[in-house]
C-alpha cells in the first residue's frame, strides 16, 4: 500500500513533467516570433480544459493538480497569446469562431 505522501509525490512528479513540457514550445514561439505551426483550435480547447482541471483541483483540494494546472494554464495561455499575436491567420480564424 502506498502512503498518502507517496501518492502525492507521484502527483507532483507527473505535474512537474507535464507542466515543464510546455516550456520548450513557448521558448521556441517567442524566439522565432512565430506560432504558425501551432493549432489554434487545439490550444483553445486545451487551455479551456486546463481551466476546468484547475477548478477541479481546487474543489477536491488536490495541491498537485491545482499547482500543475495553474502553471500549465499560464504557459498554454502564453502560447495561445503568442499564436494570436504573431499569426494573423489565427486572429481571422478566431473572429470566425466568435
Amino acid at each position: 500500500m502506498v502512503s498518502k505522501s507517496g501518492i502525492d509525490m507521484i502527483g507532483y512528479a507527473a505535474a512537474c513533467m507535464t507542466t515543464v513540457s510546455f516550456l520548450p514550445q513557448l521558448i521556441r514561439v517567442v524566439k522565432l516570433r512565430s506560432a504558425r505551426d501551432i493549432s489554434l483550435g487545439m490550444f483553445l480547447i486545451f487551455t479551456a480544459g486546463t481551466v476546468f482541471w484547475l477548478i477541479y483541483g481546487l474543489l477536491v483540494h488536490s495541491l498537485p493538480v491545482s499547482i500543475a494546472n495553474g502553471l500549465t494554464l499560464v504557459l498554454s495561455a502564453s502560447i495561445l497569446f503568442c499564436k494570436l499575436r504573431f499569426d494573423s491567420h489565427a486572429t481571422e480564424e478566431l473572429e470566425k469562431i466568435v
